[in-house]
């Protein structure tokens, strides 16, 4: 079970999940119902009778008589370290929020938002320069040990259930272009984790008399005199103040309208007043 096809890009070409892709490589059924209570869905079930359902970021709320299809339950892989970030964005936020961990955890499912018993968990520490799209990629194959080490448990009888404690949970909400834009007075390491937390999307952005910027890779930079969203730099790198004294250094950023570029290319081609405001 996937998502239904769905227009990519510009051009809106409709454009199958890669999840489809490797199924039918692997000559594998794929069902993409549109909707998961409109009782299509669960007719598949009834008639496949699965012993368990694994799930993996699919998107969707699954409603009770789904989870309760199969004898074994539902299990789905997540990627944080519950309870902290339940939602449709943990790895994102883990990045955003400046965490030191993030991981991956199995748990069975029940009809809560990622409320339901903890299986296996897996901690991973967060490189301070990583992406959340670099830290996904790395979480996937932790997932997938995670997910066999579950099974493996859940077949010989060793598979222990432990409940999430709700006073210690936090949520990741779905990411937005809404929250792409950057406060230079915030602190210059909240910024770098937003640069960081937001690549490969919505992207973080900031504007410059007018024209906006998306920025893709930054710098953390300590001890810096200027006032917020201030250029203090504008040589060989793009430095620009933030809201307690330190700063960020610019290394990858997109013009709205033009190709994505590094610091060296763009600052060759455009030339910013030291002491400018931007934001």
């Amino acid at each position: 079970f996937t998502q239904p096809d769905k227009p990519v890009g510009r051009k809106r070409i409709i454009t199958p999940p890669a999840v489809k892709v490797c199924a039918e490589k692997h000559g594998l059924s794929v069902y993409q119902p549109e909707k998961m209570r409109d009782g299509t869905a669960y007719a598949v079930l009834k008639e496949l009778k699965p012993d368990l359902i694994v799930v993996v970021a699919y998107g969707k709320i699954l409603p009770k008589e789904i989870l309760e299809s199969a004898p074994l339950g539902c299990i789905n892989i997540h990627g944080s370290l519950l309870p902290k970030l339940r939602g449709a964005a943990p790895i994102q936020w883990s990045v955003i929020n400046g965490d030191e961990y993030s991981g991956v955890t199995s748990m069975m499912m029940n009809e809560g938002l990622d409320t339901g018993d903890m299986l296996v968990e897996r901690r991973v520490k967060i490189d301070f320069n990583e992406t959340s799209g670099e830290l996904y990629d790395r979480l996937s194959f932790v997932g997938a040990e995670v997910l066999e080490e579950t099974l493996k448990k859940l077949e010989d009888g060793t598979l222990e259930r432990t409940p999430q404690n709700d006073e210690e949970s936090t949520y990741a909400p779905l990411l937005s272009k809404e929250i792409s834009n950057i406060n230079w007075n915030d602190t210059a390491l909240s910024v770098y984790n937003k640069i960081r937390g937001l690549n490969p999307w919505p992207v973080a952005i900031t504007y410059i008399d007018g024209v906006k910027y998306k920025i893709f890779e930054s710098e953390y930079v300590e001890n810096i005199n200027g006032n917020p969203g201030e250029i203090v730099e504008n040589k060989k790198q793009l430095v620009v103040a933030c809201g307690d004294g330190n700063g960020v250094s610019l290394k990858v950023l997109q013009p709205d309208g033009k190709k994505q570029m590094d610091i060296v290319a763009f600052l060759s081609g455009n030339k910013l007043e030291k002491g400018k405001i931007i934001g």
